[in-house]
């Protein structure tokens, strides 16, 4: 996985998030204008579309990896009372938990939408540094529940 940034003329926008999904397997693609607004500044987390994956069915589902999690709302407390110099690993991983079940309906009266998930799984895989071999959110489910077999 990696990031892209890119600065083009506004009039190019659609043509380069064209070539990009065509190119990569892209992210969540951000754009910015300038205060010109002739420019435009365009963020995105991709991969190779070649890039080897294994099927999620090989990782653990959504209720193994979460059966021991707290709910939701205690969760995201968890979250807030932490300061920044906090945010260690195991705060993007309980935090990619928690938007991961959000994002599936796994955490009623939360919602996420999948798109949020799947960038907080790639930031946390990127903390992780690990190459792409997953679905980022199979690779949050695992992690998550290796977590919590040591936690509980």
């Amino acid at each position: 996985m990696f990031e892209i940034r890119i600065v083009c003329a506004t009039t190019d926008t659609d043509r380069i998030v064209a070539a990009l999904d065509d190119a990569f397997n892209a992210g969540t693609i951000s754009g910015y204008p300038d205060s010109d607004g002739k420019q435009e500044r365009l963020y995105l987390y991709a991969d190779h579309k070649n890039a080897p994956t294994r099927p999620i069915s090989e990782w653990p589902s959504l209720t193994e990896a979460y059966a021991t999690a707290p709910d939701a709302p205690s969760e995201l407390n968890w979250l807030c009372d932490r300061e920044p110099h906090e945010r260690d690993r195991e705060w993007w991983l309980r935090r990619a938990g928690v938007v991961d079940r959000m994002a599936t309906g796994l955490a009623p009266g939360c919602i996420a939408t999948e798109e949020q998930a799947l960038d907080i799984a790639r930031k946390f895989m990127a903390l992780d540094d690990t190459a792409v071999i997953c679905d980022p959110r199979a690779y949050v489910r695992q992690q998550y529940a290796r977590w919590a077999t040591d936690h509980h």
